[in-house]
C-alpha cells in the first residue's frame, strides 16, 4: 500500500493489484462476509465491494448495452396484426378460494376444506342424494 499526498494535505492510499486481488477472492467464496474482511484489513467496506464490481466486469468481459433497432406501426396495423395471430382463448376461471364447506344431512357429515372442485362437488352431492 502506498500513500500518495494530494494538494490539499489529504493522502490517498493506492493498493496493490496482489492485495485487491486477494480480498476479492475471499469475499466471492460462499458465506464471506464483505465488512468482516474489509474490516480484517482497515479498508472500507464499499471499496471492497467496488473492488468486486471491477472483477466481475473484468471476468465477464462485458461490452456496453446493445441497442436494438425498434419500428413503431400506426394502431390500425397493430391492432390488425393482433387479430391476425388467432383467436383468443376464452378468459379463464376466476382463481377458486379457499375455505371450508361442512354439511349435515340424513345422519352423515360432509366436511370439504381448501380449494373444492365445482365438477368433484357435484358428483359427491349427487351419490349422496342417491344413497337417501
Amino acid at each position: 500500500m502506498k500513500r500518495e499526498q494530494d494538494s490539499q494535505n489529504a493522502s490517498r492510499r493506492h493498493h496493490d493489484r496482489a492485495f485487491k486481488q486477494e480480498l476479492v477472492r475471499q469475499s466471492l467464496e460462499p458465506g464471506a462476509s464483505v465488512s468482516a474482511i474489509a474490516m480484517r484489513n482497515g479498508i472500507n467496506a464499499n471499496m471492497l465491494f467496488k473492488w468486486r464490481r471491477e472483477h466481475v466486469r473484468a471476468a465477464c468481459g462485458t461490452t456496453a448495452a446493445v441497442l436494438l433497432p425498434v419500428q413503431i406501426a400506426p394502431a390500425a396495423e397493430v391492432m390488425t396484426m393482433a387479430t391476425s395471430i388467432g383467436p383468443t382463448p376464452p378468459p379463464s376461471r376466476p382463481t377458486p378460494r379457499s375455505g371450508v364447506i361442512e354439511l349435515e344431512f340424513a345422519g352423515a357429515q360432509l366436511r370439504l376444506r381448501g380449494v373444492v372442485d365445482e365438477d368433484s362437488l357435484c358428483s359427491v352431492l349427487r351419490a349422496l342424494r342417491q344413497s337417501t
